[in-house]
This record gives structure tokens, sequence and C-alpha cells, in this order.
């Protein structure tokens, strides 16, 4: 079973800060095992035992400087993911997508923007598909909602507001007509924040291209995770 142990405590080893930096793991590569993530030369994981297309977290953390090891479930170091100084600043929003098939296995590091907005459901679109070449999110009709965003990057528009509600989306070829992936009767909700990544394998049965929505942030308490094939995009674009 996935858990989340203590890992506020776990991230914090060498820090006095006040914890004001806020982290979230996904695990976004394809092939990978699950993991667990170590933290500053610790044997007990921070996160541990999550699989492709969960997240964990977040947590609060000291800022600071961390070293990061991502190692297959009940593993030690080295493991598929090492990274030294990773910086984290105060009043500040994270996610670590590891991304890539696991012989590539990389970290993507995103800075979050979780403004909640009352009247609208805030998205951004990750592209984390290995073998996907740059695709377009579009609507049914094929309005263009993010343009020609490639593997390992955030699109450039940022985050956009959008009113609740049910859509049809579809993932086109950057530039193209050609849809690889259709996605009716999205929906989603005001006043809350996602993160819409492209995961899996293009012309992979096992781990076939899909979108994976995270509910980023909310207005109440509550668990933020993976919501499977449900997200948000409207009839009209408007930038956050």
């Amino acid at each position: 079973m996935r858990t989340l142990l203590t890992a506020a405590a776990a991230l914090a080893i060498g820090g006095t800060a006040v914890a004001d930096a806020n982290v979230r793991v996904i695990h976004a590569s394809p092939d990978a095992p699950a993991v667990d993530v170590l933290v500053n030369g610790g044997n007990v994981p921070a996160f541990t035992n999550f699989s492709f297309g969960e997240a964990v977290g977040p947590v609060s953390v000291p800022a600071g400087s961390y070293d990061i090891d991502v190692v297959p479930t009940g593993g030690m170091p080295p493991g598929v993911i090492d990274v030294d100084g990773l910086g984290l600043m105060d009043n500040t929003d994270y996610t670590i997508a590891a991304i890539d098939t696991l012989a590539n296995i990389s970290p993507l590091v995103l800075v979050d923007d979780n403004t909640l907005d009352p009247n609208n459901a805030r998205i951004r679109f990750v592209h984390a598909s290995p073998n996907a070449p740059a695709v377009d999110i579009t609507l049914s009709d094929g309005t263009v909602l993010f343009a020609g965003t490639e593997f390992g990057n955030a699109a450039s528009e940022g985050y956009f507001s959008v009113p609740g509600g049910t859509y049809d989306l579809q993932v086109r070829l950057a530039g193209t007509d050609s849809v690889v992936l259709d996605l009716p009767g999205i929906g989603v909700n005001n006043n809350t924040v996602y993160s819409v990544f492209a995961l899996g394998l293009v012309g992979d049965k096992d781990t076939p291209l899909t979108a994976g929505v995270f509910v980023d942030a909310i207005p109440a308490p509550g668990s933020l995770a993976f919501i499977g094939l449900a997200g948000a995009f409207a009839a009209r674009r408007r930038r956050a």
C-alpha cells in the first residue's frame, strides 16, 4: 500500500527555517517500477511505494537545498534519479515529476501557481509522454488551448482560467488535425487548480498514451491526488 511517511521531518533534515515550501512528487515514468524518495542521505523514505501515474504530497518543508534519491521501492542509493542541491524557496509550491523511460529517467521540477479563483478552474498542461512528438491540446472543434508543447515541458501559455463544467478535448499532433487521443467528458470545478499531464507511451498496450489530471489546490483541507481522466478546459480561452 502506498503511504506517506513523516515526509516533512525527513525533508527537513539539517534545516532550521520555517516550513514554507510545499513539495509534491509525481511518478510519470511509464516503465519504471514503484519507487521511494530518499532525502539528504537518509535511510527512511520521505515518500514510499508509489507507482506510475500516482502523486504523493504535498508536504511543507523548510526552504533550503536538498539532495534527492529516487530508488525502487525498498532499495537504497544509487537509485534511478540522483539530484544534488535542489533549491527550494520560501513561500513556493513545487511539483517534482520523474519523467522519461527508465533508461533515461530524469526529474522535471515545476514551480506551481496555486492561486484559487472562486469563479473559474485554473489549468496547466505538462507533456510527459517520452515518445510522443510535440502536441496541441484542443477542443473537439479544433480550437487550440495549448499549442506545440514538447516532451519534458509545461505549456508556454502557463495557466488559464475556465468556467467549471464538462468538456470534450483532443490531443493532436502539433499544428495538424491529426488526433492521437480523444478525451470526452472532461470535468472541472471552480475554485480549483489542476495540472494535466500527457502520460504513457504512444502505441504501447501496457501504458498507452493517456491524460493524467492532478488536483493541485482546493479551497478546503483535503487530499490532493491523481484523479484519472478528468480535468478541465473550456470553450473559450482566458489566461489566468
